[in-house]
This record gives C-alpha cells, structure tokens and sequence, in this order.
C-alpha cells in the first residue's frame, strides 16, 4: 500500500526500500515486538534439539507460544521451516515454557499468564510472497499469518497482514474444512447464552465492526470474541442480557462516560470496559470501538 506524505495540501509518494542487513528487520520487531503485535519477546535464534534456529521466540498476551520467522529473500522457504519449528515445539512440555516466561518476563507476568498450549501461532514477516507460498498457506492443517513488511523514507516502516484478497482463490469450502482445528471456538457456541434481543445486538455490531476494515480478524476463544488488525483492539462477551466489551487502553472521547477503566493490578492489555445493553446505544458504542481501531493502526 503507497504511503503519502501531504505537506501544504500536497501529497508526495514515500518511496520504499528493502532492508540493507539480514538482522535488522528482526532486530527491529523484536525490539518493538509488544508494540507491533502485542507480544512478550522471549528470545532470539532460538536453539531447537530438532536442528536449527527459531528467528524469534514469544508469546502472545493470551498466553499463546509463538514462532516468528523472517523471509529475507525470495528464495527462503521460510514456511517449511516454520512448521519444523511447530512440530518440535510441540513436542516440548508446558513447563518448559512456562519456565521461560517465568526467566524472561518475571514472576508477576508469569503468574497471571496462562499458557495456551494447544493453540501455537506462526508468523512469518516478508516483503512479499509468492504464488508458491500463498497456495502452501492455504491447504495445510495449520493456521499461518503471513504479515507484510515495508521500509520507507524518513524511517518509517509499516507491518500489516496479508490482505485475504491476495490469496489464490480455489475451493473454499474444501479449505476452510481442512483448515479448521479441533480447538478453535466458534461465535456459534457464544450465541448460545444471550436472549434474542442480545443475539440480534450482537450481529450488528459485528458486522458493523468488519466495516471498519476489510483485514480485520475474528477469533473466538473460550471466553470472548477478539477483533484484531495487528493487534487486537476489541474483545466481546456475550451474556444473557448485555455485550460487554473490552477496548484499548487510550483516552476516550467519551462524553456519556460509558467508559470504565480495569484496576491495573489486573495486567489486562485491553483494559476498558464498556457495556451495551440496547440498540439506542450502538452508534455511541461503535465510536468507541473504532477509536480503539485507530489505536492498532
């Protein structure tokens, strides 16, 4: 995507360029790993018994062990080796990693950390992918995000994920059934508790929610229904009588004070509440949801 520079109502195309170094890219996300993609950084090259090196090491603030690769050249088959790192990080024990967090991060991290073990994410960064990578991508049993770098003048740099359009399409009916873990939650299963006026909120607000961006993702857990670009900016729970959600941490423009801030001793990343009871409230309640949106941008 062309970045703009405006200056006096004039707008200037940003040139872009590829790193000059192998390490500075990875040296840059994993400096800036919690800002860029919300995670705990762990450790860099990381050694595996199988043979080989993990680019990057972390976890995510829901406890997910992730495998952070770098595609530097075009010839890198940075996604086989990918899965290697998967499988063998599968194969460890809980304690381990639990024990990592706990060396890394600390013991007030690791003691409000739960890991989730059975849901490992891989993310591979590059400048571009090809046909090949894109089809790997789309038939294997496990869930890949493939995020796009980009380098521009007056340092500034850009990481987004690739754009659902840009992928091959084929079969889809056949692939998401092939893709889909025994682990994953659906909204389905959230649906079950709220009454029908909730229900019927609900699908408004979500849809609504996927206005805002044609890259947003929607993963539900067994707890809530998470809303992300690079990060994520909305967590929704579903009760019986009311959607409670959980936004940024920013300032709001929040002239009816629907806005509750999270005591900090409870270490939530996402830690402002807002409830939504009644239809009269949504267009309210969006507006806060899409300030949270801007804060991932």
């Amino acid at each position: 995507m062309p970045i703009f520079k405006e200056q006096t109502g004039k707008l200037t195309k940003l040139k872009s360029f590829a790193v000059d170094k192998e390490k500075k890219l990875q040296k840059l996300v994993e400096d800036n790993l919690m800002e860029v993609l919300d995670m705990h950084f762990l450790e860099t090259e990381y050694t595996t018994t199988f043979g080989g090196r993990i680019d990057t090491l972390a976890v995510d603030r829901n406890g997910s062990p992730v495998i952070i690769e770098y595609k530097r050249n075009k010839n890198d088959n940075v996604i086989n080796q990918s899965l290697s790192y998967l499988k063998w990080l599968q194969a460890q024990k809980v304690e381990f990693f639990e024990m990592l967090i706990l060396r890394k991060l600390g013991d007030d991290v690791a003691r409000n950390m739960k890991i989730d073990w059975k849901n490992p994410r891989v993310i591979c960064i590059a400048e571009s992918y090809n046909k090949f990578d894109i089809d790997t991508v789309e038939v294997i049993p496990t869930r890949i995000e493939l995020y796009k770098y980009r380098y521009y003048e007056n340092k500034i740099f850009s990481l987004e994920p690739l754009n659902a359009s840009e992928q091959k399409s084929s079969n889809k009916s056949n692939i998401d059934s092939l893709i889909k873990s025994p682990v994953d939650h659906s909204v389905e299963e959230h649906l079950r508790k709220p009454n029908d006026k909730i229900k019927e909120l609900f699908s408004e607000l979500r849809s609504r929610i996927f206005e805002l961006d044609e890259n947003i993702q929607e993963k539900a857990t067994t707890m809530y229904i998470g809303y992300r670009v690079t990060k994520t900016f909305a967590e929704i729970h579903l009760g019986k009588n009311q959607i409670k959600m959980f936004l940024r941490p920013i300032e709001y423009n929040d002239s009816k004070d629907m806005v509750n801030k999270i005591p900090d001793g409870y270490n939530w990343t996402l830690n402002q509440r807002v409830y939504l009871t009644d239809e009269s409230q949504l267009d309210y309640v969006m507006g806060l949801i899409e300030q949270s949106y801007q804060d991932v941008l």
